[in-house]
């Protein structure tokens, strides 16, 4: 069993002013759980439809309660467009998160859907015919580089394996779940998280991110002000990659969806920090919610909803730092966790060398 690779904050590497939470996880926040299934089988050539399958699922369980009895105030916010993630239309327009979000690679995220659709009737049987029809989020990133696309191997029972397994408490990153054949700055990428805590005197309040990491150019990796991809051109083979990622910010600050929507205009600076830009064939997207604001599936006429924050100036100032300074550190652990990957056609995505990144953070004075 391969030994657990540390964190940014692990090689001592602070990101940012404000503190973490306990587990720098977006479970810091409370009542957001994560869970994954991962599915890893075959080597060698691609057989199309039947592998080597490098793939999985992640779950962002946003509250503990029903998600679609009691709706999350939520913003989407499209960064670059190329991408077929599903349910963000509802989400502007109405600014309600009422399902599960659930990532996945890019050709199984109909079926991602289909399977939590029918999570969401058992959960919920009068929707579609005494209550409206729910919509379901889920995002996507291509794996296609190591991973079976056209197999779409992420089934039903993998979804709600991720959604069973849905915990508090640390969450797993790098090539696990959705990130099991995810791509980043031409290194293993996946999965990453973190978070950050406001002051008393100002909430207390927490954000929460998690990534799925995909996008990116060796050359563009940027670490701490760092040019740690162009100090690494030469370091084995790189994966050309346009990219993409997916960004899930929560927070228990009692925010509109409004906002959360100014939250989530927030993530590219985040992304930047790492060297992301946007590139043409690339699907960012991020989506912020809060767990604070719940807006109940029945309601009266004219009912109210508790009331949202008073838009201080200092306090979103706050939360915008919260959520670059989250962003960018989810994407470092997205890849200081990920291991080498051997995915189809023997395609190698290298970890990210740490013991080179440290000497290259202390000769650059970071460390």
């Amino acid at each position: 069993m391969q030994q657990l690779r540390p964190r940014a904050r692990d090689v001592g590497l602070v990101l940012g002013e404000l503190p973490v939470g306990p587990y720098n996880a977006i479970t810091d926040v409370a009542g957001v759980r994560v869970g994954h299934a991962t599915v890893n089988f075959g080597s060698g050539p691609l057989v199309p439809g039947r592998g080597p399958a490098r793939t999985g699922v992640t779950a962002i369980m946003p509250q503990s309660g029903n998600c679609f009895l009691q709706k999350l105030e939520a913003a989407g916010y499209v960064i670059n467009g190329f991408g077929k993630s599903i349910g963000l239309p509802q989400l502007q327009e109405l600014g309600q998160l009422e399902s599960p979000i659930l990532l996945t690679n890019t050709l199984n995220a109909p079926k991602v859907a289909d399977a939590l659709i029918s999570h969401m009737l058992l959960e919920t049987q009068e929707i579609g015919i005494s209550m409206s029809t729910v919509n379901v989020v889920v995002g996507e990133c291509n794996d296609g580089y190591l991973n079976d696309g056209q197999g779409r191997h992420v089934q039903a029972e993998h979804v709600w394996q991720a959604l069973d397994r849905a915990s508090s408490g640390p969450v797993a990153e790098g090539a696990v779940g959705a990130g099991a054949g995810m791509v980043a700055f031409g290194f293993k990428g996946g999965i990453g998280t973190s978070s950050r805590l406001l002051p008393q005197d100002m909430g207390g309040y927490t954000v929460g991110v998690l990534v799925l990491s995909n996008f990116g150019a060796r050359r563009q990796l940027t670490v701490a002000g760092v040019p740690v991809g162009k100090e690494l051109a030469d370091y084995k083979e790189e994966k050309p990659n346009d990219g993409s990622i997916m960004t899930i910010v929560a927070t228990d600050a009692p925010l509109k969806s409004r906002q959360l929507l100014r939250l989530a205009k927030r993530v590219p600076f985040g992304l930047a920090r790492t060297g992301g830009i946007a590139s043409h064939g690339s699907g960012d997207f991020a989506i912020a919610f809060s767990t604070t604001l719940t807006q109940p599936q029945e309601s009266e006429p004219g009912a109210c909803q508790n009331a949202p924050l008073v838009e201080n100036g200092q306090l979103m100032t706050l939360l915008f730092q919260a959520t670059v300074e989250a962003v960018e550190e989810a994407v470092l652990n997205s890849l200081f966790r990920a291991y080498t990957v051997i995915g189809r056609d023997d395609h190698v995505v290298p970890a990210l060398p740490l013991e080179r990144v440290v000497e290259l953070l202390k000769r650059y004075g970071r460390l």
